[in-house]
């Protein structure tokens, strides 16, 4: 054995770290090749072990402390200044060459029906789609790898493919998963179907073709992406499958989505699974309603302003909108809100009222959406409602928004998409479409968009999929991640040391002050303005500023992640993405 391949060798069994080990070691099963593509149940018992790639509750939940729409307790690294390229992730390609493995061997036994033969690569060919997707949007550029690989791959060590080649791969892969995987809706809403395979086609081309649009990719023709995208949802929307959720108490069907155990399958297409009996648990309502778990998050003032009255009218229009306090100003609006945060008359199982908790967040607008009502499971990993990875609210707003970025939008769209997520909402008027653009969404999120339409949609998707996952992604994609360098903003506070009642139950729940009082009253959190961490920006008065003196700064070369510098050591034929440090 030569030089180069003991050094290879000792790479692959030492480097665990290092992504080059997977596509070059046989899979980890007992089984083989003939036993484990013998049979269909055996093909079936290979592509359940590629759903380990999706996310799980927590990847999904607490996927939006980066965004522009909420508040944490800390500036994340990637925009403070604390990221380096021998800090980024390193790459692993364990679950590519998992998929490639599969696909290499599925077709060995033609006794198997080759329409359950294809069935099952549709499914590897959507989770091969899936990867490379997540890894495009982290990159870029990426070497695109359709087989397995051996030491002396001359593929092995080659640099990155344009993003144009691997894309169109994913486009190819996603199709034909929709085109084999079995229509049969699954409603444990755990398994990849036709359905589930559309809706990822939806997203992809969606991110695509407004990646491409705005960032102002040369030959990009994001046109044919956003065509993808809307053709997609089209026929996911058109066949009947999905609906959605809507019961007799519309104040809970919007939360029932995140809070049952069983996912509610009208609406959800994919979702981690939890299940009490099974004590598989996860630990969201401890993380949203802890002190010291989790990061405090709440939402930012400035997104909480974009939610309409429940008239159908903008709350901005408001004269008095900046300087209502939290008790008045979420009022009268769009149910969604008081589904999302903590508000009004909202009250524990125990019947205990539950305003806003100081103690936990630093905005005032308290996350509730994914936490169980009961106290107990504040500070326990015991948490079992399912979580949603994929829904059919998703695939309407990802319709919308294709059609509209198109140009192609009309009202029955409208009505189809916007309008029935606003009537679920409880907004009057929800059909109605926009006369004029929305000069509060331009001044603070997207100057650079004067299309009414699309801002409406812009606001709509915020709005539904609030704390899902999907804000920082849509930031990049938009070209609008700039968003992140503005300053956390929390409620409007009409003085220090006056005691707040945010809910209206007679009893004083806050009270901002510059020193906790010797005498303190019974039941109120004393939250202190240092005028370093926390500020109220007219010195007294004003709204609550969180971190303001610490600096957030994100460049153009922030939307494609770095090249940890190990992962070039091993391959010097990988090119660092632009601007950052070689």
């Amino acid at each position: 054995m030569n030089l180069k391949n003991i050094i290879l060798l000792l790479v692959l069994v030492i480097a665990f770290s290092s992504c080059k080990k997977f596509l070059d070691i046989d899979p980890l099963d007992k089984l083989t090749p003939e036993q484990a593509f013998s049979t269909e149940n055996n093909l079936q018992l290979y592509v359940n072990s590629f759903y380990g790639s999706l996310p799980d509750g927590p990847g999904i939940y607490q996927a939006d402390v980066m965004t522009d729409i909420t508040v944490p307790n800390a500036v994340p690294n990637y925009i403070s200044g604390k990221l380096s390229v021998q800090d980024a992730a390193v790459w692993s390609f364990s679950a590519l060459r998992n998929i490639n493995y599969f696909l290499e061997n599925y077709n060995n036994n033609p006794s198997i029906p080759a329409k359950a033969r294809n069935h099952f690569a549709g499914i590897a060919r959507f989770f091969r789609a899936y990867f490379y997707f997540q890894q495009v949007k982290q990159y870029g550029d990426m070497p695109w790898y359709s087989k397995t690989l051996g030491i002396n791959d001359p593929g092995l060590y080659k640099a990155q493919d344009p993003r144009a080649l691997v894309m169109d791969s994913v486009l190819a892969d996603i199709d034909f998963a929709i085109n084999n995987v079995y229509a049969t809706k699954d409603n444990s809403a755990t398994q990849v179907t036709k359905w589930v395979a559309l809706a990822l086609k939806s997203r992809i081309c969606l991110f695509e073709g407004t990646f491409r649009k705005y960032h102002k990719i040369a030959n990009g023709n994001p046109e044919k992406w956003l065509t993808e995208s809307a053709s997609a949802a089209e026929l996911l929307i058109s066949s009947g499958q999905y609906k959605l959720q809507a019961s007799t108490d519309a104040t809970r069907d919007y939360r029932s989505l995140f809070t049952s155990e069983n996912p509610v399958s009208s609406e959800v297409l994919l979702a981690a699974v939890y299940n009490n009996s099974l004590k598989k648990w996860h630990n969201a309502a401890w993380w949203f309603n802890s002190a010291t778990l989790g990061a405090r998050l709440g939402l930012d003032k400035k997104f909480i302003n974009t939610y309409l009255k429940a008239d159908g009218s903008r709350f901005t229009d408001e004269a008095s909108y900046a300087t209502m306090e939290f008790q008045n100003e979420v009022k009268n609006r769009d149910r969604r809100l008081q589904q999302t945060i903590r508000m009004g008359d909202y009250k524990r199982t125990d019947g205990t009222p539950a305003p806003p908790d100081f103690t936990v967040t630093y905005s005032g607008y308290q996350i509730q959406k994914y936490s169980l009502d009961d106290k107990y499971f504040d500070t326990r990993t015991e948490s079992f409602n399912s979580i949603p990875i994929m829904r059919y609210a998703e695939v309407l707003l990802n319709y919308a928004e294709a059609k509209a970025e198109l140009g192609m939008i009309n009202q029955a769209d409208w009505s189809l998409t916007i309008g029935a997520l606003r009537k679920r909402a409880g907004i009057a008027n929800f059909d109605a479409m926009p006369a004029s653009a929305d000069t509060y969404l331009q001044n603070t999120f997207y100057p650079d968009v004067t299309n009414a339409l699309i801002l409406e949609v812009r606001r709509e998707r915020g709005i539904e999929l609030a704390v899902e996952g999907f804000r920082y992604d849509d930031l990049k994609r938009w070209k609008a991640a700039k968003n992140l360098e503005k300053p956390y903003t929390g409620i409007y506070i009409p003085g220090k040391d006056q005691l707040l009642d945010l809910n209206e139950d007679g009893k004083p729940d806050v009270s901002f002050v510059d020193k906790v009082p010797a005498v303190k009253v019974a039941g109120v959190t004393y939250f202190v303005i240092d005028n370093n961490t926390s500020k109220l920006s007219e010195g007294t008065k004003g709204n609550l500023l969180w971190l303001s003196t610490t600096v957030k700064k994100y460049e153009d070369k922030q939307y494609l992640y770095p090249i940890n510098a190990n992962e070039r050591l091993l391959n010097p034929n990988l090119n660092q993405n632009p601007g950052w440090e070689p």
